[in-house]
């Protein structure tokens, strides 16, 4: 059963300037395996991150840094959960997260179907 679905849109050069003005905005929103990736990867799992949180309800209190973008040896990319990511999926019931990123044209994309 679906339990909730999320869905997000980034404009990437924004996105940009935004961790070019703020470096310690880095840190904030992406675990230390995310750090290094290109702009626009950052920015796709940035939307991930929205929408993931969208799929939950978007309740106050989710931690960035509680949820990781991880992309699988056959190149999908899936969600690691823990703390107040875990918590919040839980209390609903999800027991599985189905995910999507894209970028292209100056934009990254994602969207998050929480299920349970």
């Amino acid at each position: 059963m679906i339990v909730g679905v999320g869905i997000d849109v980034v404009d990437i050069a924004r996105f940009e300037s935004t961790l070019e003005r703020t470096p310690a905005l880095r840190e904030r929103l992406f675990t230390l395996e995310e750090r290094h990736l290109g702009v626009a990867s950052l920015a796709a799992r940035f939307a991930a991150k929205e929408a993931l949180a969208k799929s939950l309800g978007a309740p106050v209190g989710l931690h960035w840094t509680d949820a990781r973008v991880v992309t699988n040896d056959d190149g999908r990319p899936t969600l690691e959960i823990g703390g107040t990511v875990l918590a919040r999926a839980n209390d609903l019931g999800v027991d599985s997260f189905h995910v999507s990123l894209s970028h292209d044209a100056g934009v990254a994309s994602a969207v998050v179907i929480a299920e349970g």
